[in-house]
């Protein structure tokens, strides 16, 4: 084998092995005022038009995509087919 056909798995292998990267941190707090918002689960969502918020927000209805990076100063409120809030959360 070619001393330059070495060097790409060499390079690949050595990559690998690094260790100097921190494992990601949970963070176990909320940061987007969820834990104050509990109430309004069980409410008509209607009420959320009335509403302002600090942070950025996630609406999330039956069936739509949403994605899965976490950001924890994002506030999610998934609400069902009739239109009521079911949960109230950070992500």
């Amino acid at each position: 084998m070619k001393p330059a056909a070495l060097a790409l798995p060499l390079a690949l292998a050595l990559a690998a092995c690094q260790t100097d990267v921190p494992p990601p941190v949970f963070d176990p707090a909320p940061r987007c005022g969820a834990d104050r918002l509990q109430g309004l689960v069980g409410q008509d969502a209607a009420v959320l038009r009335g509403m302002s918020f600090d942070g950025p927000v996630r609406v999330i209805h039956p069936g739509m995509a949403v994605t899965m990076d976490y950001n924890p100063t994002r506030l999610n409120i998934e609400v069902d087919a009739e239109g009521v809030i079911r949960r109230v959360w950070c992500a």
